[in-house]
């Protein structure tokens, strides 16, 4: 997906805006997400307090934008970025707008008893329709990457993660400030920053992607997001990295699914306690990737950063479900930052440790399917810690968590032994 780059004096004037737009629409995928995560126990409590209904609607973006990510990618090669990303924003503004309509009206005033369940459609309806417009931020990194340089392409992609740490920052600190004044309140601010950044990309982002660097669409067989997984899993040097890559996401953001709903069932958190929790992973999870990581890497390397990373998230999850009544504040925002300080080592470093078994032909479509993994990974995860919920408590999350890590540590254990040399794809 990347283009051609522009001539230098085209690219001074354009530039700026450029920058802009691809930063405000990177910022605006993670608000729309971390806005709503948190809070999405206390916006479903009138329609439903399952755990299985709740798994099933997180990981109901993660599905949608999983099955058309490279679909999104092949139009944006294909038409040019603009029209994508005005086509992703929209959906977007779409899927929120729906969303918080949905959690606002009040049903019960005129909705007959045969159409109880019109609610709950409409929520999913509004997740897939925000999912299938996820392509945004693979939309913005290639508008991005058009416009620079090899040179400059690193601190370019730079802004990528300062706009998805401000996003995970800013999202849950948002959404704890307003839950104060309305619980639906913060998805009416999602919804209206996703409207702003869709009246920017529409008036000030330019066309980077020029016709004669466009390219034709694939085969029908190539927008597969199954058959792009196949590469990972048939490559044995890959095999075992990428599987434990994939259980890891499908353990931790299972269990994140649910948090939220176990904070508000055992202990009777408000909606500004418990998305608090949520600013405490952003913060440490900022500080981790955006400062300490490099040093980290440099001493201790990928192999022991990531097993130690998770360690701290089994530590983190074993935490979680000792926190009694009179205990849970302390002991539940220790295990997040357990959890964040985890996550932030083992995610940057797996991805190093199969980029490292990669030459530089095979390191975009590989990376690109570990994000089709990671995506797949939180459909089933979060689906499967919703049943387990109902089904065998509300701790079961966090003990399956566990068990999985150690299937986690047991594969990467074993890959380290394999031979290192990169390989072509």
């Amino acid at each position: 997906m990347v283009g051609r780059t522009t001539n230098p004096p085209q690219l001074e004037r354009t530039r700026v805006p450029t920058v802009l737009s691809a930063f405000i629409t990177l910022l605006n995928d993670r608000l729309g997400e971390t806005i709503v995560f948190p809070l999405l126990p206390f916006l479903l409590e009138r329609f439903s307090t399952s755990g299985s209904t709740l798994g099933l609607l997180a990981g109901t973006y993660a599905i949608s934008q999983f099955a058309v990510a490279p679909l999104i990618g092949a139009l944006s090669d294909r038409f040019g970025r603009k029209p994508i990303i005005i086509t992703c924003v929209t959906g977007s503004v779409i899927g929120l707008c729906m969303f918080a309509i949905t959690v606002t009206i009040n049903w019960n005033n005129f909705l007959p008893a045969w159409a109880i369940s019109l609610p709950l459609i409409l929520l999913f309806l509004a997740r897939v329709i925000d999912g299938i417009s996820g392509g945004t931020a693979a939309t913005a990194t290639a508008v991005l990457a058009d416009i620079s340089t090899p040179e400059n392409r690193a601190k370019t992609f730079g802004l990528i993660g300062v706009a998805f740490g401000l996003g995970f920052l800013l999202g849950p600190g948002l959404g704890t400030t307003l839950a104060k004044y309305s619980v639906t309140l913060p998805v009416w601010v999602a919804t209206l920053f996703a409207t702003a950044n869709l009246a920017l990309v529409i008036w000030i982002l330019p066309e980077t992607h020029p016709k004669p660097a466009r390219s034709a669409l694939p085969r029908k067989r190539e927008l597969n997001p199954f058959s792009q997984l196949k590469l990972v899993f048939t490559n044995p040097l890959l095999r075992q990295l990428c599987l434990a890559f994939f259980i890891f996401f499908m353990a931790f953001n299972g269990f994140t699914a649910v948090l939220v709903l176990y904070l508000k069932q055992a202990f009777s958190w408000t909606p500004e306690l418990s998305s608090l929790t949520f600013v405490v992973v952003g913060l440490v999870a900022m500080v981790v990737q955006g400062g300490l990581i490099g040093p980290l890497v440099n001493k201790f390397g990928e192999w022991r950063l990531t097993l130690v990373g998770i360690g701290f998230v089994m530590a983190g999850c074993l935490l979680l479900p000792l926190a009694k009544q009179e205990t849970a504040i302390p002991m539940v925002f220790s295990a997040v930052a357990v959890l964040a300080l985890g996550t932030g080592l083992v995610t940057p470093c797996l991805r190093a440790l199969v980029s490292k078994r990669l030459t530089a032909a095979g390191q975009g479509t590989i990376l690109g399917s570990l994000q089709g993994l990671q995506s797949l990974g939180t459909f089933i995860g979060a689906t499967a810690a919703g049943f387990s919920y109902d089904l065998l408590g509300q701790r079961s999350p966090f003990f399956g968590t566990t068990f999985l890590l150690i299937i986690v540590i047991s594969l990467i254990t074993r890959s380290s032994k394999k031979n290192r040399e990169p390989q072509e794809i």
